[in-house]
C-alpha cells in the first residue's frame, strides 16, 4: 500500500492537493514564474521538473501522461514544443525557488518559482589516474602553467585596455561638459 507524504496537505484532502498542483503547475508552465507561498513552492517543483523531463522524451506515451496532470492542451503543447525543447541540454533543475517574504494579509512566508532561463554552465573536472599519470602530469604541469600564464597575462591586457577605454571616455564627458559651460 502507498504511504502517503509526510506532513500536511495542501488544502486537506489527497484530491485536492493534487488538484492544487496540478493548476500551480499549468501556471508556471503558461506564465514562466508565479508567486505562491513557499509550501507550495516546494511542493510544486519535484512535480513541475518530473512533467518537463516526460516532456524532453517527447513521445506519445509521455504527453498522454502530462495530460493527466496538465488539462489544458495548449498548455502541453507550449511545454513539449518551447519548454523541453530549452532544457534540452539541461540535466535537471529546471526550475527556481525564491524566497521573498511574507504576505502582508496572514503574515504567510511567499516565494516566486520560475523556470530556470540561463544557459548550463558545464563544470570541468579532470580526474587524473594516480598510477599511470604521475610520470607523465610532470610535463603536463609545466605546459598548463605556461598556457595559464599566458591567459592571465591577456586577462590583465584585456583589463587594462578596458579600463583605460572607460578613463578616456570619462575625460571626453567632462571636456564637453567644460565646453557647454
Amino acid at each position: 500500500m502507498p504511504r502517503p507524504t509526510k506532513g500536511a496537505r495542501l488544502g486537506g484532502s489527497p484530491a485536492h492537493e493534487r488538484l492544487i498542483l496540478a493548476n500551480l503547475a499549468t501556471e508556471l508552465f503558461k506564465h514562466g514564474k508565479i508567486r505562491t507561498t513557499e509550501a507550495k513552492a516546494k511542493r510544486l517543483r519535484p512535480l513541475a521538473e518530473k512533467l518537463i523531463t516526460k516532456a524532453r522524451k517527447g513521445d506519445m506515451h509521455n504527453r498522454r501522461q502530462v495530460l493527466t496532470v496538465v488539462r489544458d492542451k495548449g498548455v502541453v503543447h507550449h511545454l513539449f514544443t518551447e519548454i523541453a525543447v530549452q532544457f534540452a541540454e539541461r540535466p535537471g533543475g529546471y526550475t527556481r525557488i525564491t524566497k521573498i517574504g511574507p504576505r502582508k494579509g496572514d503574515n504567510a512566508p511567499m516565494a516566486v518559482i520560475e523556470l530556470v532561463s540561463e544557459a548550463l554552465n558545464p563544470v570541468r573536472t579532470s580526474k587524473a589516474p594516480a598510477a599511470e599519470a604521475a610520470p607523465a602530469a610532470a610535463p603536463a604541469a609545466a605546459s598548463e602553467e605556461t598556457a595559464s600564464e599566458e591567459t592571465a597575462s591577456e586577462e590583465t591586457a584585456s583589463e587594462e585596455a578596458a579600463a583605460s577605454e572607460e578613463t578616456s571616455s570619462e575625460e571626453k564627458s567632462s571636456e564637453e561638459k567644460k565646453d557647454e559651460a
